[in-house]
């Protein structure tokens, strides 16, 4: 029973500990290493493969291409879309071709919701972790906070504790009055450097589910 005291104690203090850890101290060392991993990604352009499901059927795929500017601003480019859906002649094709260019532009609305959750600006992360509830849990931290970038909303993150980067965030959000619920997924390469793997993406209102998958990552030829 003795033997057991020490050890009991020693848990006790780390919980408290990380309790009580400095939520100012974790967002810059966060922001830290999300920037030093930030200028490592924007070597590199990759494209997005979407599935687009609506009513559970695949109505959809899409292929958005990512670089950065010299601005260091992440700008996405479609560059691909082929539905599924076989045109009607006449009228009713041309009134068909506008509801899927409306679609296209609903989905592209809703994949750069996401990108506001997968880069966020040093700001932003401060005042994330200010508001944000912190754990502990299976040796990853976790934090969550509400009214993030819009009133209401909900982000969800995990980190690695070595490294300071994400490792997988989960946000519930809102475009006008659509809900639109998000999973963002990363991996890291062999050189360190973490990035998104794929993106799956809920909106209840249109009964449409999005399925990215990030590929094709290739550093840019300077």
């Amino acid at each position: 029973m003795k033997k057991l005291i020490p050890v009991v104690i020693m848990v006790i203090l780390s919980s408290v500990s990380y309790a009580q850890i400095d939520k100012d101290q974790l967002a810059l060392t966060v922001s830290k290493a999300e920037d030093q991993n930030l200028t490592k990604l924007k070597e590199y352009i990759w494209k997005r493969s979407s599935q687009v499901m609506v009513d559970n059927q695949l109505k959809l795929t899409t292929i958005t291409e990512f670089s950065f500017d010299a601005t260091g601003k992440l700008v996405p480019k479609m560059v691909d879309a082929k539905t599924t859906v076989e045109k009607k002649p006449g009228l009713r094709g041309a009134a068909q071709k506008s509801a899927a260019e409306d679609k296209a532009d609903y989905i592209e609305k809703a994949l750069g919701l996401s990108l506001s959750y997968a880069f966020m600006t040093k700001g932003e992360l401060m005042d994330f972790f200010d508001k944000a509830t912190i754990t502990e849990k299976d040796g990853f931290i976790e934090a969550v906070a509400t009214n993030v970038n819009v009133p209401n909303d909900r982000l969800f993150v995990k980190i690695d504790p070595k490294t300071h980067l994400f490792i997988y965030k989960e946000f519930s959000s809102f475009m006008g009055k659509d809900p639109v619920d998000g999973k963002l997924s990363y991996d890291k390469f062999s050189n360190g450097t973490m990035h998104g793997t794929t993106t799956v993406l809920n909106m209840p209102a249109q009964k449409m589910k999005i399925e990215g998958t990030n590929q094709d990552y290739t550093i840019r030829v300077k």
